[in-house]
């Protein structure tokens, strides 16, 4: 409450380990060893549907290789010059200029060692990309990001308060889910609206003033 009277409210950064893994252990596990010296495989495909996570973890991703201090760069919907570590979100965004940039790239980091990271909607072989972009993306280590459950979202929801520096109590969590998008970076925007509308009210979180960010969101 502190937080909120005095109008702080901390940066939301997606990393490893505010991700609600859920179903997604084995992934979670896997991406933790894309950097390791021992990794030999040079690119990564993760697919799965629109709220399940995959750009939390491109940009989680991202954010620890330039913490290990490599040159690393995050886009979505477009192919980034060249890093030693390049995550590209949604792959079906990029026109043809841009899919051939990115079959250039991927060429270019297993030859010089650096790493790729690219999602999409749909598993590799199902891709309405260029033919040789398609096969070089199946080529990689591919991972499917499931989406979380009711309890899982709730975690996720209860995680990103706690890092905004607010309470959730539960009758507010439950109306949010019921009545809000299914999919989860939907939800975490709504919260982040209500977070400001307490923090311009001094008021605490509540199911009144989750409604009124939700009409005005509407």
């Amino acid at each position: 409450m502190t937080q909120m009277l005095l109008g702080i409210s901390p940066d939301w950064i997606p990393t490893y380990d505010n991700f609600v893994a859920g179903k997604n252990i084995e992934l979670l596990s896997a991406l933790n060893l894309v950097l390791d010296e021992s990794q030999t495989e040079r690119s990564f495909y993760l697919w799965g549907d629109t709220g399940s996570g995959k750009s939390h973890l491109l940009q989680a991703s991202a954010g620890k290789a330039r913490a290990m201090g490599l040159s690393s760069v995050y886009a979505r919907g477009e192919v980034p010059q060249a890093a030693q570590f390049v995550a590209v979100d949604d792959v079906e965004l990029l026109d043809d200029a841009a899919q051939i940039v990115l079959f250039t790239l991927y060429n270019r980091l297993r030859e010089t060692g650096g790493m790729l990271l690219v999602s999409g909607h749909m598993a590799p072989a199902k891709l309405s990309t260029r033919d040789d972009l398609r096969t070089r993306l199946g080529w990689g280590l591919v991972y499917q990001v499931h989406t979380l459950s009711e309890e899982e979202k709730t975690l996720a929801l209860q995680q990103h308060a706690q890092a905004r520096g607010f309470t959730l109590q539960a009758e507010v969590i439950q109306y949010l889910l019921r009545h809000g998008r299914r999919d989860l970076p939907a939800l975490l925007g709504v919260l982040d609206e209500l977070d400001e509308h307490c923090l311009r009210l001094k008021r605490g979180a509540s199911v009144p003033l989750l409604k009124e960010v939700m009409q005005k969101m509407a």
